[in-house]
């Protein structure tokens, strides 16, 4: 859907859908308005449709990418229903964070990071020490690190944090608090609304933080649950994200 959004957004002015269907922290909270032409839907609706826009190709490629690793494994622990309850309601919740941390301003937020941010929160405390490959590249040279779940997802969330931190709610190219609030809201709704039979901090089955140069993975299939899944059907059987 964030696919087809964004290239709707494409097929039409993007700086006009963006003022549109983006959320604007002072039009939420009643500081501005829009001009009618730009006021196409309720204030309110706008942080549900602004997790459907995107900022560009990397944006959007950056945000698929995580969801795409991470999201199938939450998924399948959940069903379809209570995955969808949670990205939305990350969603939500972190663009409310994002606009009470700056309500003035005017800036439209879009993106489906705040939502995503909640899937790793939710993905983080279920499978903290799962298996996740990390290509590593310098210079010339690049690998294929093997690290868990928690060291990965724990520095991206420190990196929020800091740079929230750091930048304020004013930095008008990244909404830090927002990945901040999803995360959090994340790990707080799979402890609500998750089966009894998910269990927490599930142990690894194979060893972490190896590593080896590409060429030595040839012949292995590199990317599966829990890292970069298979684009086919899913695999039969229990759902796990272990190597």
């Amino acid at each position: 859907m964030c696919i087809g959004a964004f290239l709707w957004e494409l097929a039409h002015n993007p700086d006009v859908v963006t003022f549109q269907y983006g959320m604007i922290p002072a039009v939420l909270f009643g500081y501005a308005d829009l001009p009618p032409r730009l006021a196409v839907i309720p204030p309110w609706a706008t942080i549900f449709t602004s997790m459907f826009l995107h900022g560009g190709w990397f944006h959007l490629g950056g945000n698929m990418l995580f969801l795409w690793i991470f999201g199938n494994n939450v998924e399948d622990l959940l069903g379809r229903f209570r995955y969808l309850l949670i990205y939305f309601c990350c969603g939500a919740a972190a663009a409310l964070i994002q606009a009470g941390a700056d309500p003035t301003s005017q800036v439209p937020m879009v993106g489906a990071s705040g939502a995503i941010a909640g899937v790793l929160g939710a993905y983080l405390i279920v499978y903290p020490r799962a298996n996740v490959h990390c290509f590593v590249w310098i210079i010339i040279f690049f690998w294929i690190v093997t690290v868990p779940a928690w060291v990965l997802l724990g520095v991206w969330f420190a990196m929020q944090l800091l740079s929230g931190l750091s930048s304020g709610a004013r930095d008008p190219g990244v909404a830090f608090w927002a990945h901040v609030g999803g995360f959090v809201s994340g790990v707080v709704l799979m402890l609500l609304l998750r089966p009894r039979s998910v269990l927490l901090l599930h142990a690894p089955k194979t060893p972490v933080f190896a590593s080896a140069p590409p060429s030595a993975l040839n012949g292995r299939r590199t990317f599966h649950q829990g890292s970069v899944p298979s684009a086919g059907r899913r695999y039969p059987g229990p759902p796990s994200p272990w190597n």
